[in-house]
């Protein structure tokens, strides 16, 4: 089971499910920081890690060095899969979830990959050649896995998010007045600086008494504390490995629109503003929007019509319109899929019992 970034959360809560069912689980993750910080808290799971790649342009000379450290990571998850006595694996998305896939496949084991965007990666396209079935988490991303038997489970949400403690509990974990509406920024791990100081600059402009929750990224803390000033209810935090706290104290969220966070977003009926990371690739975090800002579960605002004005004003029809609130958290929840990794182990036990 595998998941990086945007991957890990929804390969945890497969690897929870799993678990619960008596099932014994590895989870591969790749060196990179974020994944490294995530897994601490993970105690009760075992984890291996493998090298994170990225895949250069199809006519770079960077391909024959991508090549060979695929083909190696390949060897190696063969490896670990034989030690392990894996009966399945699961690629839960990005062009580190290959080398296990395909050590699957050469295997003979049942493989698998999921993808959680409306658009899916080129990665996944290809993961999937290796896949006895591929998950989905929207059903647009159906019509690009053509020849391949596919089911869609939905995204899975950890368990963590299904008790979330009370909003006084939250409140006092950040410093924040308990009744006070809330807006949850977050998303500032992902080449955020502009949308950050944008936050910053149009919080005067908010309505009086909302206050802020901003996860600006660790690398960009201080720059936006500064930005921000000692503006009160203004609070500006590095990194959050409480989410289910900050959620529990957010009326509204503005967000970057990966899989993961809408995800989360659609389960726990959240209203947002959605801000697609502009460089994402094939720009697929605008066609995940799209699907919440059409079912009217979120404002759509590419980041390049924004300013601090602009802004302030969609903050305020959000922040200040309780019946819009409503609506908009209705349309979200009709979005989720709350059993979504029992779906996806049920497929995989499926898969099992035939072979």
């Amino acid at each position: 089971m595998r998941r990086h970034g945007g991957h890990l959360f929804p390969g945890l809560a497969v690897a929870e499910e799993w678990a619960a069912r008596g099932g014994r689980v590895l989870l591969l993750v790749s060196e990179k920081k974020i994944d490294q910080e995530a897994r601490r808290k993970y105690t009760q799971y075992q984890f291996d890690t493998i090298p994170a790649i990225g895949k250069p342009a199809t006519f770079s000379l960077k391909m024959l060095p991508f090549l060979w450290h695929l083909c190696r990571s390949g060897s190696r998850c063969k490896k670990v899969v034989r030690e392990f006595g894996a009966d399945a694996v699961l690629g839960m998305g990005g062009f580190t979830s290959l080398p296990p896939v395909w050590a699957a496949k050469k295997t003979g084991l049942a493989s698998f990959v999921h993808d959680s965007n409306a658009l899916p990666g080129k990665a996944n396209r290809l993961t999937a050649q290796f896949s006895t079935k591929v998950f989905i988490g929207m059903e647009p991303a159906r019509p690009y896995f053509r020849g391949s038997e596919v089911v869609q489970t939905g995204t899975p949400v950890r368990a963590e998010m299904r008790d979330l403690p009370d909003r006084y509990t939250a409140a006092a974990k950040f410093g924040l007045h308990p009744t006070r509406p809330t807006l949850l920024v977050t998303g500032g791990s992902q080449g955020a600086r502009r949308l950050n100081s944008l936050v910053a600059q149009a919080f005067p402009q908010f309505p009086p008494g909302t206050q802020v929750l901003h996860i600006a990224g660790p690398g960009d803390q201080q720059r936006v504390e500064e930005e921000a000033g000692n503006q009160e209810g203004y609070k500006v935090i590095g990194f959050c490995d409480d989410m289910p706290s900050a959620y529990a104290i957010a009326d509204a969220v503005l967000s970057r629109s990966g899989a993961s966070s809408m995800t989360e977003l659609a389960f726990l009926g959240l209203p947002s503003i959605l801000v697609p990371f502009p460089f994402a690739a094939d720009d697929h975090q605008t066609r995940n929007a799209e699907v919440f800002s059409q079912a009217g579960a979120a404002f759509l605002e590419p980041e390049a019509a924004l300013d601090a004005a602009k802004l302030a004003a969609r903050v305020t029809t959000l922040m200040s319109d309780l019946q819009t609130r409503g609506r908009m958290a209705q349309a979200a929840r009709s979005l989720a899929v709350p059993d979504a990794a029992a779906r996806v182990c049920d497929a995989i036990e499926a898969t099992l019992s035939r072979k």
